[in-house]
């Protein structure tokens, strides 16, 4: 098959064309500069541009670039940037998509759980109700913003991804020099849910969803079995076989962090998968234990 993938350099991106190009499929890189070899197409999100000559006749293009969420302060810059990365650059390669003689036979479009806002405790899955708040916002547009490649016939897939599981990025990898030193901590409570996904399956769904293009519409891509942030927070430590006593107060990462401590951080969120568990996905690693076993 021949993929396109947006976001290549990032956590998720990288290895996705990493898994791709050892199956010895064809991976088309989107950049930002000017493209260096034949594998490379350039296109300018702010500018409103994409070389889509590289991109003629592929089998799937996975758009997963965007802005980090964090963990940050949600200044009015960071906000401004989370948004527009996501829902104009979404905007500007579904267009351009759509004015393709031999465009992309199917359209896979990174997105968030953050789409349901806090759930509660409650689980929930793609019909879930649109939730509140800044985050949830730039999800619902995001995702809207895909719809000139749908409406030009291009099925499209919005990839709803919890908290991805890596020892090397991503929110596990941040903490996890801390968790290495018996400085793990819950955050606040502990008792809210956090959604999350290896990167192997995180990968797997991605390309699961480029080998489907029944499959439309949103699909969350996240473990069956969420946990809680105390549970996490002790499956790490136990994990690594360290202590995990800690505890950070509510208060202190809403200082510290403003927006994203109660739209990320302390939000309690239960997205599960019941697209991809309908459609016959199988998860490597379907328990918080399973996937830190194989990480560390």
């Amino acid at each position: 098959m021949k993929i396109a993938i947006s976001g290549a350099s990032g956590l998720i991106g990288s290895a996705l064309g990493r898994a791709l190009t050892e199956d010895g499929h064809e991976v088309v890189h989107l950049v930002r500069r000017p493209a260096r070899t034949l594998a490379e197409a350039r296109w300018d999100p702010v500018g409103g541009t994409v070389d889509t000559g590289p991109l003629s006749g592929a089998d799937a293009v996975v758009h997963l670039a965007g802005a980090p969420l964090g963990p940050a302060r949600w200044t009015r810059a960071r906000k401004a940037a989370i948004r527009g990365s996501r829902v104009r650059g979404t905007r500007v390669l579904a267009e351009a998509l759509a004015r393709m003689d031999r465009p992309p036979a199917r359209l896979v479009c990174g997105s968030a759980v953050g789409y349901y806002g806090d759930t509660g405790g409650e689980p929930v899955g793609e019909d879930g109700p649109h939730g509140t708040g800044f985050l949830a916002d730039v999800v619902r547009d995001w995702e809207a913003a895909a719809a000139p490649a749908a409406e030009a016939g291009i099925p499209v897939a919005h990839s709803r991804t919890g908290v991805v599981l890596s020892a090397s990025g991503g929110l596990l990898g941040t903490v996890l020099p801390l968790f290495r030193l018996g400085l793990g901590a819950r955050l606040g409570s502990g008792a809210q849910y956090m959604s999350w996904i290896s990167l192997d399956d995180e990968v797997a769904g991605l390309r699961f969803l480029v080998e489907h293009p029944e499959i439309t519409g949103p699909v969350n891509l996240c473990a069956p079995e969420p946990v809680t942030n105390a549970a996490y927070t002790e499956a790490v430590a136990r994990a690594l076989r360290r202590p995990a006593v800690l505890a950070v107060p509510g208060f202190a990462i809403r200082a510290a962090l403003g927006g994203f401590a109660d739209e990320a951080a302390l939000v309690d969120q239960r997205a599960v998968p019941d697209r991809l568990t309908a459609a016959g996905f199988s998860f490597r690693h379907p328990d918080i234990d399973s996937a830190l076993a194989d990480l560390f």
